[in-house]
């Protein structure tokens, strides 16, 4: 059956607002489920690195950013700085590629992109550093997502997305003050997101980063006849919904009722009973963890030596 909404999400895995607003995002797809048919936008927020160079941006700058991202919103980082800047097209790419070969296995390979930007040394246009990092994924063949990121259709693919990402012109998110132009095109800026209504094709817009509340209040505008879920009674029903794992603060962010503030101390001594009962593991990320059914999905790692770790991806472009 088609879903009566369609959500339109504009990201790139280099930006830390983008990364930082994956709290609200679970939130979003616990309580609506497969009443939302998601898809996703790769913004292509640079394809070298020139730009931030000319707006003074270092490694050292980018980690030092990383703190309040994560002080704010509560996403893993670790902020030390990278070996250099890198630009996020060859990644964007990459999750192009992925969608391509098994359309779905785009969001895997985003997120994990995301959350190695943020937790370890990669960088986003190092072609080894992307194999290593999505080496995490068995259902995904890294060689070959990699090997794609050049091909003629690929990059059709991916221009495709970037024209679609800068027709904010006139739009309710650039009315906010949330759209970007940094290329000369008025852009939607990540995370935008666009909910349709699929019967109508009525659609209103969350542009730039915004609080659960604002996605839920067009939402049930949109359709008050939605199912709309409660937070689980028992937490391990979150990694049983969410197999590519959640962050401590996408679950504490889930299991606040009604738009409640989150309780991230609380969500992690429930996280915490399940790994002592056996039934979750919690795997070291950044400064906080991945929690995963037993056995389930690992975090991205680099095992090359860099004295620098993770930093935050170039905010002014976001």
């Amino acid at each position: 059956m088609t879903a009566p909404i369609k959500a339109t999400l504009f990201s790139d895995p280099a930006c830390p607002f983008g990364y930082s607003e994956n709290p609200a995002l679970r939130v979003i797809e616990w309580r609506y489920g497969e009443q939302i048919d998601w898809a996703l936008v790769l913004v292509g927020l640079s394809e070298d690195v020139s730009r931030y160079e000319a707006h003074g941006y270092t490694p050292l700058r980018q980690a030092q950013g990383a703190l309040m991202f994560r002080e704010r919103w509560g996403m893993p980082f670790a902020p030390v700085p990278k070996e250099r800047l890198a630009a996020s097209s060859r990644a964007c790419r990459a999750v192009i590629a992925a969608r391509r070969e098994s359309p779905g296995s785009e969001w895997a390979v985003f997120r994990t992109l995301q959350l190695a930007n943020f937790t370890t040394p990669l960088l986003l246009d190092d072609d080894g550093d992307l194999r290593e990092a999505l080496g995490c994924l068995e259902a995904v063949d890294a060689e070959r997502i990699v090997s794609l990121i050049d091909e003629g259709e690929v990059q059709a693919e991916y221009e495709r997305d970037k024209a679609l990402t800068r027709t904010a012109a006139g739009s309710p998110t650039e009315l906010q003050g949330k759209a970007g132009n940094s290329d000369g095109h008025v852009r939607y800026t990540a995370p935008s997101v666009v909910f349709t209504r699929t019967a109508d094709g009525l659609r209103l817009e969350a542009g730039g980063m915004q609080p659960v509340e604002a996605y839920d209040v067009l939402l049930a505008n949109l359709d008050p006849t939605l199912a709309r879920r409660d937070p689980p009674q028992d937490t391990g029903e979150l990694l049983e919904r969410f197999p590519l794992g959640l962050t401590t603060a996408e679950v504490a962010a889930i299991l606040a009722p009604n738009n409640a503030l989150p309780d991230r101390q609380a969500a992690e001594r429930a996280l915490l009973e399940l790994v002592s009962e056996g039934r979750a593991q919690r795997h070291p990320l950044g400064d906080d963890a991945l929690w995963s059914l037993p056995g389930g999905q690992r975090p991205p790692r680099l095992e090359r030596a860099l004295t620098g770790a993770a930093a935050s991806g170039p905010q002014a472009a976001s």
